[in-house]
């Protein structure tokens, strides 16, 4: 099939190449001097391409593949079809995550440039090397960090600073933030508006002014579409290291800690308090003012009502310990199935 790709691999590369940056080993096998030219699924790949195994439902992709090396875990060397290459992993996704960057390094602007279409307040500060896209917005007293690249139609608004190196996309609107440094942010996401906060009663709803920040830590990923609320009398907090997807929905006041990951169309309602390496699946809802432990895990699609202790996997509506959840899930079934049978 014809290659469709728009992004222009780099390389090659050889296998003691890729050994070295991948916190891989070569197996006994293998000629370090081999070169391969681009990686690919283990089902496309060629002899020139370099592919990986990591999840068991592919393989017999593997015991077929063209590859001309693959990484893999070491309990499946013995299932590499002849003449296939092995580079040998403690963890094959990893190690192929850090190939893949030797190929297609991280996006990074092309030159210098602030366009003529951009508007910036004569009290904003620009730093050193940035590109700012067309139709750009940055407020007064905004600040923004050397080599930093800001995609068309985004707002910086007053007073933000944002770090150097940061990508932000086009069309993303950031207020009332401090974002840190190698802070990644894809298109269309809002930082920083006024969160979900009123007083409720048989009169009317009164909105409670929102006067925190948010603060966006160093090396965060922030998804397209995602929005972030700043807080109502204390700041909204986004950990180092943080990945959020897109779509994800984070409420004032609520904190994440470091390396926390957040799937797709997730909501963390305000004043919740996530741990370090906190990992949420996809479409899960979060209730308000909770503590989520360090390293929790919760499964996709759960709700969360209470808190839950550190190291713990929770899954369900109400999220419950995964033993307890799967039970749930097998003692309904044997119901329905019993059900079944009687009519």
């Amino acid at each position: 099939m014809e290659n469709s790709r728009i992004f222009e691999a780099k390389g090659p590369f050889t296998l003691r190449e890729i050994s070295t940056e991948t916190q891989s080993k070569l197996n006994d096998l293998c000629d370090a001097d081999i070169s391969v030219h681009d990686i690919f699924p283990l089902n496309s790949a060629n002899n020139l391409h370099l592919s990986f195994l990591e999840n068991p439902k592919y393989v017999e992709d593997f015991r077929n593949t063209n590859a001309r090396a693959v990484i893999v875990d070491r309990k499946n060397i013995s299932l590499a079809p002849d003449g296939v290459s092995l580079l040998i992993s403690e963890n094959p996704y990893k190690s192929y995550a850090l190939a893949a960057q030797m190929f297609y390094p991280l996006a990074v602007y092309t030159e210098p440039n602030v366009s003529l279409t951009s508007q910036i307040h004569e009290t904003a500060i620009i730093g050193m090397n940035c590109q700012i896209g067309n139709g750009v917005t940055v407020q007064s007293g905004a600040v923004i960090g050397p080599t930093c690249s800001i995609g068309e139609n985004t707002v910086i608004g007053e007073k933000v600073v944002v770090g150097s190196n940061c990508r932000v996309g086009a069309n993303v609107t950031i207020t009332h933030s401090r974002v840190g440094n190698g802070v990644m942010i894809h298109n269309g996401a809002v930082l920083g508006q006024a969160g979900f906060g009123f007083a409720m009663d048989n009169t009317g709803h009164t909105f409670v002014p929102q006067v925190g920040l948010v603060i966006v830590k160093d090396n965060v990923r922030i998804g397209a579409n995602t929005t972030i609320d700043r807080g109502a009398n204390t700041d909204t907090v986004i950990g180092g290291g943080c990945i959020i997807d897109n779509l994800v929905q984070i409420a004032h006041n609520v904190r994440l800690g470091e390396n926390c990951v957040i799937a797709a169309q997730s909501g963390i309602s305000g004043s919740t308090q996530l741990g370090d390496f906190v990992i949420i699946g996809g479409q899960v809802g979060i209730a308000g003012h909770l503590r989520i432990g360090d390293g929790v895990k919760i499964a996709g699609k759960s709700g969360i009502t209470k808190d839950i202790p550190s190291g713990e996997t929770y899954g369900g509506i109400p999220g419950v310990p995964i033993k307890e959840w799967r039970q749930q899930v097998a003692s309904i079934k044997r119901l329905a199935k019993r059900i079944r049978n009687s009519i």
